[in-house]
């Protein structure tokens, strides 16, 4: 099938994003990795076939221009992100659907997908952005937290998360999806907000994800050093000083 290309909707550093339709196309860069094209098509396929949450459905794996793509499902709606700046009255109502739907996920389990501490420690292994020192501290930190089997979406923020006219929510954006311990995947949704100065909604947060369940500040604060190693390997040096920050911090309050 052809797509038309003429409404890019996101683009960043490996990727741009297009609507055609009732379609998403994701469109990769020319020397990005056809591996992990294809690999985030099969973890998109295995939350889509293994749970029932809502998600895009995945249309088809194609190439376009010799660039490699992926064709989803396109949600009509508005992110919770959208919905939040648009309505800042609302904040403590969309955070307690936003944590809904992230304990929605957790109680899903997708044995066949990757689990969270191998990613993490190959990524820290591998890299060469981080402090031999540092590198051998987080990796036996990482190998002292717990092993647990819950969906963790990878990215879960306000603005992967659609609400339709009718109410319905969708779940966006799976590339980063493994399975393992709920406290890393709520370390990375804290890190992130942190990152997109989004302090106050940060710990607020926290606040409401510790309270709703009964795990601690400490147990997602000891992944905190962990995500903020596996982000640097990403090489944005934009965010280098502000995670190395994070990677370094032993202790919270």
């Amino acid at each position: 099938m052809e797509y038309k290309l003429a409404n890019q909707i996101a683009k960043r550093k490996t990727k741009q994003v297009f609507r055609d339709r009732d379609s998403t196309i994701k469109l990769f860069v020319k020397k990005y990795s056809k591996a992990a094209i294809l690999n985030e098509a099969l973890n998109l396929a295995r939350v889509e076939e293994g749970t029932d949450l809502n998600i895009p459905k995945l249309k088809e794996v194609t190439m376009i221009d010799d660039r490699w793509g992926l064709v989803i499902e396109y949600i009509e709606g508005y992110s919770l992100a959208e919905l939040m700046d648009d309505n800042p009255d609302k904040i403590d109502e969309y955070l307690e659907l936003f944590v809904k739907i992230q304990l929605e996920i957790f109680s899903k389990k997708v044995p066949l997908l990757n689990k969270i501490k191998d990613k993490y420690n190959r990524k820290i292994t591998e890299t060469d952005l981080i402090d031999e020192d540092v590198k051998y501290n987080l990796l036996h930190k990482l190998d002292g937290l717990k092993n647990r089997s819950k969906l963790c979406h990878g990215d879960f923020m306000p603005s992967n998360v659609i609400i339709t006219d009718s109410g319905k929510y969708y779940i966006i954006d799976w590339a980063h999806v493994t399975r393992g311990n709920e406290s890393a995947d709520a370390a990375k949704t804290y890190l992130t907000l942190k990152l997109n100065k989004k302090d106050d909604l940060a710990e607020k947060y926290m606040n409401l994800f510790c309270k709703k369940t009964d795990i601690s500040k400490k147990d997602i604060q000891d992944w905190i050093p962990i995500v903020a190693a596996a982000e640097i390997t990403k090489g944005d040096k934009s965010e280098y000083k502000f995670l190395s920050q994070w990677i370094n911090v032993a202790d919270y309050e």
